[in-house]
Order: structure tokens, then sequence, then C-alpha cells
């Protein structure tokens, strides 16, 4: 099976590697669009801010590649968020693969930090990627900007307010949360994306 994760200007590409070779993985990091089109899974992280990355991956015609993939595609944190239609982050257009937008958190209380940052509860689960989920798992998050619940909702956490913690369509994924940094349960997570 190829795996290739998607290079660019991101910032967790190796904790996404090394999560994939301890499940037995070998990815290949890469910017080249054939490798990509004939990849069984693409993995799209990212770390980073919006409007950079987007004005990156437009340079490098990246942003039509990964919209035109046709396998599996996962897309981690601001991976998810560039999927989108639009983010407040640096008013940026995206890739807007889920037809939805990306807001920041606006904290209501004083115990309101932003960035959300640490372990947090998946709830209301429904993917192919929760595949074996009989309760509410701790994943972990790092994120100020957030996508509201919508139709692509696959899975929810609550912080400030209930948000969407990953997203389903097609054949496109993607999770807020870093599966390569929530130990056993992000592992699973990973092994159901590769096995999809």
């Amino acid at each position: 099976m190829k795996i290739a994760v998607v290079k660019y200007n991101a910032g967790n590409i190796y904790s996404v590697d090394y999560a994939l070779k301890r499940l037995g993985v070998e990815a290949t990091i890469t910017s080249d669009k054939e490798t990509l089109m004939s990849a069984d899974k693409v993995i799209f992280p990212g770390v980073g801010e919006a409007e950079t990355t987007m004005n990156h991956l437009r340079k490098n015609r990246l942003d039509e590649v990964i919209k035109n993939l046709k396998q599996p595609v996962l897309g981690i944190c601001l991976g998810m968020q560039l999927m989108c239609r639009h983010s407040e982050e640096g008013n940026a257009d995206c890739l807007g693969i889920f037809d939805t937008d990306v807001k920041l958190f606006c904290p209501t209380r004083h115990e309101d930090k932003v960035p959300h940052m640490g372990w947090n509860t998946l709830t209301h689960t429904r993917s192919d990627l929760f595949k074996g989920f009989i309760k509410e798992e701790f994943v972990y998050f790092v994120h100020s900007f957030y996508v509201p619940l919508n139709e692509f909702t696959a899975a929810q956490t609550d912080y400030i307010l209930p948000y969407s913690s990953a997203l389903h369509k097609d054949n496109f994924y993607a999770t807020q949360f870093h599966p390569e940094k929530s130990g056993a349960v992000g592992e699973r997570i990973l092994r159901n994306f590769l096995e999809l």
C-alpha cells in the first residue's frame, strides 16, 4: 500500500510520519503531483497559518491536486481547516471540499483559553474513522480556529461551544485533533484510515 503525506510548509509532517512508522507503514513525504495522485491513501497534515499556507498551495498548484484526489484523503488540524470553504484566519479562501467556514474561538468566560490546547473528548462519532469506538474517547487538540457543526460533521467536541472535531464527505476525511499525538486512540484512528 502506497501512503503519501503532502509536503508543504507545515509543521507536523514528521510527527505524522513517525506515527505511521509505529504502525509499520513507510510513507512517502512529497509535493509531487503524480506521486500524490497514484498513492493508495493521502494524508494532508498541517500546523501553521491558513492564508500563508493557501498561498503556498496555490503557487505550487497543490490546491487543485488535493481537491481532485479520488482515493481516501485525511486532513489533520490545519489540513482539515484548509479543506473548508473559507477561514477567518487571514480571511483566506480555502479548498472548498467541505462547504463550511472556519471561525475564530471567542471566549465567553474567564476560564476559556484560546488556543484550545490539550486533551478533550470526541462525541457523536459517525464515520469509518471511528470504527470500533464504543465510548467517548480522549484525543489531543491545539487550535484557535474551529469548524461549526454542519452536515459533514463526523465527530463533535465541546470547547466554548460544540464544534466539528472531524468531518467526512465522500473520499475526504478530516480531524481537527492530532491523531499522531493522541496515543492508542489516535493510532486506532490512523489504522482505521489505512484500512478504508
